[in-house]
């Protein structure tokens, strides 16, 4: 653990080095934070792909892992057991150009896929405005005539999970400086899923089989927020 004196969680921590450790306070828990991506390989994304890792230690066990080198941090404190754990949300945040792409598993069996965003056109340039979602190069969501479907939802599924696909693109489309589009991905809990299909006599019968979202009892979410470049 690291050395430095726990502080309050509601105190900000800006981490300014590429690696390092800090620990800190919530409620009873004392969590310690460690990280090392002073190596880091990135992908199209924002995110580092390998030669990293983030570990948290909480309430004595490891609590979370990512990054290829976190089993070789692991490796270093034996005595430390391994909680289960299952990653639950993410939220991501891209400035720019009206097409975005990024890495995501929906639940946690299930294999990293490739999401592809493209939102093009705005309230000046509606004639070819339209809003489509890939996954793995498959197109899963189109919505045209986004000067009244600037908000919606669809259900899609991948790896055999039901999941609903959100957006509210409004700030974006009237040209809001200061707002964003919102795009979330909710997996549906296997209770949830059961009563979808028990609400859906054709989709019982004819759709795919579909299982639940991550453990716990709660269903991955992901969102992402995308700021026009200004």
């Amino acid at each position: 653990m690291s050395s430095n004196t726990p502080i309050p969680a509601n105190t900000p921590i800006l981490l300014q080095k590429k690696r390092g450790s800090r620990s800190f306070v919530t409620e009873r828990t004392v969590v310690g934070l460690h990280w090392d991506i002073g190596s880091a390989k990135y992908g199209s994304g924002p995110e580092p792909i390998k030669e990293f890792f983030v570990a948290v230690i909480a309430d004595a066990e490891f609590s979370l892992l990512i990054g290829d080198m976190s089993r070789d941090f692991v490796r270093k404190f034996e005595d430390i057991p391994m909680a289960r754990f299952s990653f639950l949300c993410r939220k991501e945040q891209t400035r720019g150009t009206a097409a975005y792409s990024t890495k995501s598993k929906f639940r946690d069996e299930g294999k990293e896929h490739d999401i592809v965003i493209n939102c093009k056109g705005d309230e000046w340039d509606s004639s070819n405005a339209e809003l489509t979602v890939s996954v793995d190069k498959k197109r899963v969501v189109s919505v045209r005539k986004l000067k009244w479907n600037f908000r919606g939802n669809q259900i899609i599924f991948v790896d055999g999970a039901v999941i609903d696909m959100m957006w509210d693109i409004h700030d974006w489309w009237f040209c809001n400086p200061h707002g964003c589009a919102l795009f979330m991905f909710k997996t549906r809990t296997s209770a949830e899923s059961s009563i979808w299909l028990e609400d859906d006599p054709y989709q019982s019968d004819q759709g795919p089989s579909v299982t639940g979202g991550g453990g716990r009892g709660s269903g991955f979410f992901l969102q992402i927020q995308a700021f026009k470049k200004q």
